[in-house]
């Protein structure tokens, strides 16, 4: 049996063995925005074969954009050098290839971590002033963003251009754009957070000009054989808010300025919203996404088992599938997906001895290998 979930695919000048993705999970575990050994493990192990693809947590493109203290950063030399030394290690010793998700938390920033219980920062505590497109805060218990200026929005344009840069230089094959779960990109995106009276605001026109033009800058700074995508959030799921119908109209548009991907998740952006949990919940939104516009899509969320992922793939609802919690649980999970698929997946080099062909007592119907 052929299996689509594990079929090559080609972005420009890319091709990922299979269309497994790590998804970016925020680590909150950096020191000045620097990776350190956390991450050297945390992205190392993944590398070894759990994935096509796997993303760096939401890395952010100035102090000023992070969530928390603790978050990844791209804004320094230090940055740079840092998350080099994490790419170097998962080039050398893994299979797969390798991405970051850049960012900016907008009015969501300044906050502590979930597990300290997500709350805004005190000034004890070093809070920042945190920017948005409008003088709104995220709750009535937050503090209210900075509105930015034209002037600010021209120096965030260049802050994420300078970041890609550093991303390209380290040696990245995919950058992906986060324009959804609420941060900054998502927050001119909405009605509900933009309420801008300029041409960066009102119309739908005006609302993704800021992502459209965060994009193009991005997609000139980066090598033109690599890919560049952006995750969004479908909807808002909150009455007035960003609905499926913008994001399939601003999914053209980012195809008409050379985006490679979507990757479309739901939510994040309003405390109002109700999501309706379930297996595949988001799955649809891609897959209409994909319909509509012919860009190729990436779904996540609560997608934990091997079938359920071949058949999004299968089926046409998705060309990758992006797995957070789920390999976290099993970062081998690409392995065990294969060997229910009946299909072939890399092992790191340094992994092979635990080949399934490796230990026919194991698996008797496999034949062996020689390392």
């Amino acid at each position: 049996m052929t299996s689509a979930l594990f079929s090559p695919i080609t972005m420009r000048g890319l091709t990922l063995a299979n269309r497994i993705v790590v998804s970016p999970m925020c680590q909150y575990n950096s020191i000045d925005g620097s990776a350190n050994d956390w991450h050297l493990m945390h992205l190392g192990s993944f590398s070894l074969g759990a994935a096509g693809l796997v993303m760096t947590e939401m890395t952010n493109v100035s102090p000023v954009g992070r969530i928390t203290h603790k978050c990844a950063g791209i804004w320094s030399d230090a940055n740079e050098a840092a998350l080099k030394r994490v790419h170097d290690f998962c080039r050398t010793y893994g299979v797969a290839k390798l991405g970051v998700q850049l960012a900016h938390a907008g009015r969501k920033g300044s906050t502590t971590p979930p597990a300290a219980g997500g709350r805004p920062l005190t000034a004890e505590e070093h809070a920042w002033q945190t920017e948005a497109p409008s003088a709104l805060a995220y709750d009535p218990s937050w503090p209210v963003p900075h509105a930015l200026s034209k002037d600010d929005i021209q120096r965030l344009i260049g802050e994420f251009a300078a970041s890609a840069r550093r991303i390209d230089r380290i040696g990245f094959d995919v950058i992906e754009l986060h324009g959804g779960h609420g941060y900054l990109l998502h927050q001119f995106l909405s009605p509900l957070s933009n309420q801008r009276t300029d041409d960066y605001g009102g119309s739908f026109a005006n609302r993704i000009r800021f992502p459209l033009e965060v994009f193009a800058a991005v997609r000139a700074a980066f090598s033109d054989d690599k890919p560049v995508g952006m995750r969004v959030s479908a909807t808002d799921w909150v009455d007035g808010g960003w609905t499926l119908e913008e994001t399939v109209m601003l999914a053209q548009a980012l195809k008409a300025a050379g985006c490679d991907y979507l990757d479309v998740s739901s939510g994040g952006l309003d405390p109002r919203q109700k999501i309706p949990l379930a297996a595949s919940y988001q799955v649809p939104f891609g897959e209409t996404v994909r319909k509509e516009t012919g860009i190729k899509t990436m779904s996540v969320g609560l997608i934990t088992s091997a079938r359920q992922a071949e058949d999004t793939i299968a089926s046409g609802q998705a060309d990758f599938v992006a797995l957070g919690r789920g390999i976290m649980y099993d970062p081998r999970w690409a392995w065990h997906a294969a060997e229910e698929l009946g299909a072939e997946t890399a092992y790191a080099p340094k992994m092979m001895a635990c080949h399934p062909k490796m230990r026919p007592q194991v698996f008797p119907n496999r034949q062996t290998v020689t390392a």
